[in-house]
């Protein structure tokens, strides 16, 4: 993928937008809905979304099992939680008033092509043949699985 790439995929949640907010930032929580994502972990100390929080990521796909160290430069309560991968990719989840819900965005930008070497692994050890629409379905999946948490969450259902 090429610097400048961006995809963006949304869902109504029948929660409050600080609510919804709460969850996504809440990085601990991502092995819960992403698809490849299993776990995060603040680092340095960090316990909770803030600009320049950095935590650990740890991703599986397939065999293939890696790890990265984002930075959060984005924690708007309420309203974006973004984080950076590297100098590599932009993560932005925005919240906003829709309705008696809310209406959550997630999206990604690519703020530099893709490095030879994670071509390489997405095509060849993942067998990701689009890896721009293989994010978007992740991105889906991963906004349904959070809506369903939430609003299971907030009606006292679980």
């Amino acid at each position: 993928m090429k610097k400048g790439t961006t995809a963006q995929v949304h869902v109504h949640v029948d929660a409050s937008p600080e609510v919804v907010y709460a969850a996504v930032s809440d990085v601990r929580r991502m092995g819960e809905w992403s698809p490849e994502t299993i776990k995060c972990e603040w680092l340095d100390g960090a316990n909770g979304p803030a600009v320049g929080a950095h935590f650990k990521g740890t991703n599986k796909r397939g065999f293939v099992t890696w790890s990265t160290k984002p930075t959060v430069v984005v924690a708007d309560p309420g309203r974006e939680f973004a984080f950076d991968v590297g100098s590599d990719t932009r993560w932005i989840y925005r919240v906003e008033p829709d309705g008696t819900g809310t209406k959550l965005t997630e999206s990604f930008e690519m703020l530099r092509d893709l490095r030879w070497y994670y071509a390489f692994a997405e095509r060849w050890l993942m067998r990701v043949k689009d890896r721009n629409a293989d994010l978007e379905r992740g991105m889906a999946a991963t906004l349904e699985r959070i809506k369903r948490v939430v609003e299971s969450e907030a009606s006292g259902v679980n």
